[in-house]
């Protein structure tokens, strides 16, 4: 029955995902034909799904080689981010391996068998990911090495700085000098580092504030200690019962702070002319809006797991398929946002400022700002569909799991 109450409470879940799985997600997400391929890129497509729940729906959806550039991209990363967090590997052994790590890209025995991490296979069978890369174009194994190359060196630089922007910003400035590459884009896209650089940190800060009970249940601190010093002696200590006010507090100020990058968001998706490289910029954008709207001023992050909705997550993956869409997803998120702000609450001028920003880039006009309003018959028919099927529904939930995700690395 909490599933069938679950369904009542968002009916127009039930359709969009009824939509979602009838067809719908074939306009951003279509199947990608794995029997034309090689032994090899068939496997690194295997690892891509194994280790990626967010990304590889639509990295498999990208046009032409720009697929294949992505999906090495990727588990290069994923490879060089296991070895990271691996803390059974000391410091003087894991230091110059992520220092040197973009190297073993032309090594073709280079593997790593001591890992204790759940992604291990990406080291263990590294030969097959750096021979794909090899055989990549070389405008796309140049961009991939560089990045591994920058982001090793951060990473080492960084080790023991918990909240590391310097890393996570490269992951698009790298995507974006691959779509550049590809020719799918204009090269401002690949150039202009800045826009890049904030599609990757309004992600990364995103999942950084949403996984702060997983991350602190698995001894692990990102939250910026220049942001939670002020609020607790420790950061463990936002998660206690009697610290839950300014654990409250701090979060909403970190969510300040990632709502600065939305307008870059905004100019960034604005510029994406192909449709499969705009798909994948854009869908995990607005689930990171999503995902912050439902952690905002939320005392649930301190005691679980916060995340969108299932029928939620189809509808923005759906929706989310050009720029005007897209301005009305930010300034729904961003209304549900402002609606909660405390009076009290220390950032509240801040919070009101950036939301104002985010206004003026978007089109409250727009047909998609209007999209979950829905007639009475239609909802009645919809209760009425809830009732009859949810068991139905229930089934349904877990076979879209591999399509929805609020957010990943």
């Amino acid at each position: 029955m909490e599933l069938l109450r679950k369904w009542l409470g968002h009916p127009e879940d039930i359709y969009n995902l009824l939509r979602f799985k009838m067809g719908g997600y074939r306009a951003v997400m279509p199947r990608m034909d794995t029997d034309s391929l090689g032994c090899g890129l068939r496997t690194c497509y295997r690892y891509l799904n194994q280790t990626s729940r967010s990304f590889a729906a639509v990295i498999q959806a990208l046009d032409g080689e720009l697929r294949h550039a992505v999906c090495i991209f990727y588990l290069v990363l994923r490879a060089l981010d296991t070895v990271e967090d691996d803390m059974s590997i000391p410091l003087d052994v894991k230091v110059p391996m992520l220092q040197e790590f973009h190297s073993h890209l032309y090594q073709p025995d280079w593997k790593f068998t001591e890992s204790k991490e759940k992604d291990r296979q990406v080291l263990e069978d590294f030969p097959t990911i750096s021979m794909e890369f090899r055989n990549l174009s070389k405008v796309y194994q140049d961009v991939i090495s560089d990045i591994c190359h920058k982001m090793g060196v951060g990473m080492a630089e960084f080790l023991e700085k918990k909240y590391c922007h310097y890393v996570a910003g490269l992951v698009g400035i790298g995507l974006s000098r691959l779509f550049s590459a590809s020719e799918l884009e204009d090269s401002i896209v690949g150039q202009d580092t800045d826009l890049a650089n904030s599609m990757g940190l309004f992600l990364q800060k995103t999942n950084i504030i949403r996984d702060y009970l997983e991350d602190q249940l698995e001894g692990r601190e990102f939250w910026p200690r220049e942001v939670w010093s002020r609020y607790a002696k420790k950061l463990s200590d936002l998660a206690k019962p009697e610290n839950i006010d300014v654990a409250v507090q701090c979060l909403n100020e970190l969510i300040t702070n990632a709502l600065h990058h939305v307008p870059d968001v905004l100019t960034y998706l604005s510029r994406l002319k192909n449709q499969s490289v705009f798909n994948f910029c854009a869908i995990p954008q607005v689930m990171a809006i999503a995902t912050l709207a439902a952690c905002y001023n939320n005392q649930q992050v301190f005691r679980g797991v916060v995340k969108i909705r299932k029928g939620q997550a189809v509808t923005l993956m759906m929706d989310a398929t050009n720029i005007q869409a897209v301005k009305a997803i930010m300034y729904q998120y961003v209304e549900e946002i402002y609606q909660k702000i405390p009076s009290t609450d220390p950032s509240s001028n801040k919070t009101q400022q950036v939301i104002a920003s985010i206004r003026a880039m978007s089109l409250p006009g727009s047909p998609m700002a209007s999209r979950h309003h829905y007639s009475p018959i239609y909802l009645s028919c919809a209760m009425l569909l809830a009732a009859l099927s949810w068991q139905y529904l229930s089934t349904l939930s877990k076979a879209t799991e591999e399509y929805v995700q609020a957010g990943d690395n």
